[in-house]
């Protein structure tokens, strides 16, 4: 195992935690409460702050699963990229309203890393 590999293992682990934090957050608590402490949810409506929490579960979900199945592995870098966009849209959407960026920044930075590290399962010829 390289130091590449341990690297990117942990970073992966990182963002599946405060991802699958997140989004459990999101779809689980009411929106009236997450509006209450998030400027950025005044302005979109509960549904898409519940999509929102879903796309972070399932790149999470998307990210870890192949490795417990022991298949599907190109699904990996497809997951975190998804993950890289959804975290893009909330640095933007935190810039716009005028709100700190750094954490949806250094998320946004973990999963490109994991995302180009992992780009490798893609060029595999088994799942």
């Amino acid at each position: 195992m390289t130091l590449k590999n341990v690297m990117t293992g942990i970073a992966q682990g990182l963002l599946s935690i405060a991802m699958l934090g997140s989004g459990l957050m999101k779809i689980m608590t009411p929106y009236e409460e997450i509006a209450a402490q998030m400027a950025w949810a005044q302005n979109v409506s509960s549904s898409i702050v519940f999509l929102i929490g879903l796309l972070e579960i399932f790149g999470v979900i998307g990210m870890n699963l192949p490795y417990l199945l022991k298949k599907y592995k190109k699904l990996v870098p497809i997951a975190a990229g998804g993950l890289a966009l959804t975290m893009l849209g909330a640095v933007l959407t935190h810039a716009i309203i005028g709100e700190n960026i750094i954490a949806a920044l250094v998320l946004l930075v973990i999963a490109s890393f994991v995302t180009y590290s992992r780009l490798n399962l893609l060029k595999t010829i088994k799942n």
